[in-house]
């Protein structure tokens, strides 16, 4: 399993020495080992790794992994580049089109993001191959409840766009005023038009940003040769 090396480690490392946890990090042993589980292993704080703790400027929360081969590597809602763009992003890089005119990229690699300071999170942080919400319920929760908790701490303004019921129920937790909460239905095909087309996530980020002094997101994603 990976690491968390960077400033993240330091806030994160009670909860490693945690029940919860012990029995999470069992438990995904005997998954990957018994079953396909995604993203790989080495994968699964990908988000902490490419985001550091210091540099996070806004936070998009899905629900879980993409459980479909080759699709899940530890940034939600983001594939590799040679994978197919899935339904779920597709809605998205609409969205992105119709809110700031961004042109739709051949590819669903959205590490771009990540590198600009957008923490690529799930609420939970492993799925096993197509099962749906698998890994719901073995201690992602309590993990994910920790690094909201920890970025509601922060100072600095971020944005937090909550995508879908399990994303918007860490709302709780957010409580800092110095943020902006946004939040709609899942960009899922099955909920997409319930509250996410036309909710402009990535214009309101931008704006709050700049107002703020913070350099905005560049969304565009480049296509790939």
């Amino acid at each position: 399993m990976g690491a968390i090396v960077n400033d993240w480690l330091e806030p994160l490392k009670p909860e490693f020495g945690k029940p919860y946890y012990a029995k999470l990090y069992k438990r995904l042993q005997e998954e990957y080992r018994s079953y396909t589980v995604y993203p790989p292993a080495d994968d699964i704080f990908s988000a902490f790794s490419l985001t550091p703790l210091h540099e996070v400027k806004a936070v998009i929360l899905g629900q879980d992994p993409y459980h479909e081969p080759g699709q899940a590597h530890g940034l939600s809602f983001s594939v590799r580049p040679s994978i197919d763009i899935p339904p779920s992003l597709a809605n998205i890089y609409q969205e992105l089109a119709d809110d700031l005119g961004c042109r739709i990229p051949n590819n669903g690699f959205l590490e771009k993001w990540a590198k600009q300071g957008v923490l690529m999170l799930n609420t939970l942080l492993t799925v096993r191959a197509h099962q749906a919400f698998s890994h719901r319920g073995i201690g992602w929760e309590e993990f994910t409840d920790a690094v909201i908790r920890i970025l509601n701490r922060e100072e600095r303004p971020i944005v937090f766009i909550l995508w879908g019921r399990p994303a918007q129920a860490k709302k709780a937790m957010l409580n800092n005023p110095n943020h902006l909460i946004l939040e709609s239905a899942h960009p899922s095909p099955l909920s997409a038009f319930r509250g996410f087309f036309g909710s402009r996530p990535f214009s309101k980020t931008n704006a709050f940003l700049e107002a703020h002094g913070v350099a905005p997101i560049d969304w565009q994603i480049e296509d790939i040769p």
